[in-house]
């Protein structure tokens, strides 16, 4: 059960007009998460800027970002986040099924670039840092920008992953199991 309600329809036209931002200009009725965070407008309108910006004009590949996105949210077992993404944007990038249970599993079907990833993302996780080897390893792939990048995508997914998991918040119905 979520800890704070999310606000439900009908929507005050402002509010429609920023859950409408958030999802994209979906009709899809916005996400749980978008909808609690608009019990706090001023902040979830600051926290739109910086999502949005990762997803949709960032300089890492598409289906590196959505790993990386799926890993950070197994290691913290942020099932809500994990789901969302693998309904909405991990096939659409090109993760199999397979793939997308071995974020969780992590069963080794990976590339060498692919592995540098998730490698990176879990020291990452241990350790809120890289080692020389691992910070090398991902260079070996990634340019100066998409290095930033990917270090901003990991503590953004982790903040998102707290959020969720503290708030408790319901799988959405629509969302793909979370592998056992």
């Amino acid at each position: 059960m979520n800890r704070i309600d999310p606000v439900t329809p009908p929507y005050e036209p402002e509010l429609a007009r920023e859950l409408n931002k958030w999802m994209g200009g979906s009709d899809v009725e916005p996400l749980v998460l978008f909808r609690t965070l608009m019990r706090n407008p001023d902040l979830a309108s600051r926290m739109r800027v910086l999502g949005s910006g990762l997803l949709s004009r960032g300089s890492l590949p598409a289906s590196d970002r959505e790993l990386v996105i799926h890993r950070v949210c197994a290691r913290t077992d942020c099932r809500y986040e994990w789901t969302v993404h693998a309904a909405l944007f991990g096939p659409s990038v090109g993760l199999t099924p397979e793939q997308l249970t071995a974020t969780v599993s992590g069963e080794p079907v990976w590339t060498r670039r692919q592995s540098a990833l998730l490698i990176a993302v879990d020291e990452l996780h241990e350790t809120d840092s890289l080692s020389g080897a691992t910070w090398t390893a991902l260079a070996g792939h990634l340019g100066t920008d998409q290095l930033l990048e990917f270090l901003i995508l990991c503590g953004w997914y982790r903040m998102i992953a707290y959020l969720a998991n503290a708030l408790r918040l319901p799988i959405e119905t629509w969302a793909p199991p979370y592998p056992s």
